[in-house]
């Protein structure tokens, strides 16, 4: 049986580059890069051209750059830092971000009690910007948090002009790009963000890594304290293996973004062609002008079939997910879709969708295929 993993807004597989850089790595330089020896100077030299390499794909100074285990870990303390030690008395926030933010966001409400605003989405899952407006016309010392594309729906956050919105304010501003990252051009000269994320295993890198790009001058305090690493702002022996798989991986993805791009927007619009033939009355969530290798969709299957779609889709091969989650044999919609969905589509089934370049149309036709039968 053929398996087809359509599941890259999860995770990737790892290019077979990276997997031989990082076993060079693990075998010939094992130093600590903190040591003065010659072992953790190469080790060191290895972190420090691996930052350089990322920061020039962002258009950012490598100092910028601040290693972390992935895009929760970056994400809870710049939110954390924001409000401990930058005093922010406010975090605007949406409804539909990733857990790593809104439980965050919960959490900093409770300890500290500072002031939370979720922002408008539209029906199509993009944000209400003239809402953000309205809120931060308030004058109070203020984060706002929103993530630039939508790990379920794919639905893309214009950066630049929230960026613009937020200086306007004298608001910070941070996204979470562990979606994005990789996978489309950001150009920090260009956008007035104040903190971003990455996750190395969402383009192609291995698991348990990731980076916080962090502006100059910014004031953040460290999450973890102990050894001086990452400037003192992350303590922790540095993963040189992980830091130059990332920085590897991430190489090859800014170096093929527009062939890959192009590629696997034919594969998603030769999904939605294929779905128009078979199943004419499904339903895209959000638009199909969405992020290129995500979407999500909602299938015209009685009720019933909800619970067992992806078990079925499972057991011929295909790996997908679904925006509701089973749990205690009850079904449980997304945080996401229930802010955008009728309480009708809720309850059909639906599968998000997110493809890579190592997808086919043959994996499509396969999914098709069991849909069918289904």
């Amino acid at each position: 049986m053929k398996k087809v993993y359509l599941d890259n807004a999860s995770t990737t597989a790892i290019r077979p580059e990276v997997v031989q850089e990082m076993t060079k790595i693990m075998m010939d330089d094992f130093g600590n890069p903190s040591s003065t020896h010659s072992f953790g100077r190469n080790a060191k030299t290895i972190i420090e051209l691996s930052r350089k390499n990322i920061a020039k794909y962002l258009n950012c100074s490598a100092q910028e750059i601040i290693f972390t285990s992935g895009g929760t870990e970056a994400n809870n303390w710049i939110l954390r830092s924001a409000v401990e030690d930058l005093k922010v008395m406010r975090i605007i926030t949406s409804k539909i971000e990733h857990h790593a933010v809104l439980y965050s966001v919960l959490a900093l409400q409770s300890d500290y009690n500072i002031q939370v605003d979720y922002v408008h989405i539209n029906s199509d899952g993009t944000i209400d910007l003239t809402h953000l407006s309205n809120l931060l016309s308030e004058e109070k010392k203020t984060i706002v948090s929103l993530m630039h594309v939508n790990n379920e729906i794919g639905t893309i956050l214009d950066l630049e002009r929230v960026g613009v919105i937020c200086k306007q304010y004298n608001a910070l501003f941070h996204s979470d790009t562990v979606q994005s990252v990789g996978k489309t051009e950001i150009d920090l000269q260009e956008t007035t963000v104040d903190f971003i994320v990455a996750s190395a295993h969402k383009f192609h890198g291995p698991k348990g890594i990731g980076f916080a790009f962090v502006r100059k001058n910014s004031g953040l305090q460290p999450l973890l304290f102990g050894g001086e690493q990452e400037k003192g702002l992350r303590a922790g022996t540095e993963a040189v293996h992980q830091i130059a798989g990332m920085a590897k991986a991430l190489t090859i993805s800014y170096e093929n973004l527009k062939t890959e791009h192009e590629y696997i927007f034919g594969l998603k619009m030769y999904l939605i062609n294929q779905l128009e033939i078979y199943f004419p009355d499904f339903k895209i969530v959000g638009n199909k002008e969405d992020f290129y290798n995500i979407i999500n969709i909602v299938l015209p299957f009685p009720q019933d079939k909800t619970s067992m779609l992806l078990f079925s889709l499972d057991m011929k091969g295909i790996a997908v997910s679904r925006g509701s989650a089973c749990q205690s044999g009850s079904i449980k919609p997304s945080h996401v879709l229930k802010e955008i969905l009728s309480e009708t589509d809720l309850k059909l089934p639906n599968l998000r969708i997110s493809f890579s370049h190592y997808n086919t149309k043959e994996d499509i036709d396969l999914l098709i295929a069991s849909l069918k039968t289904i």
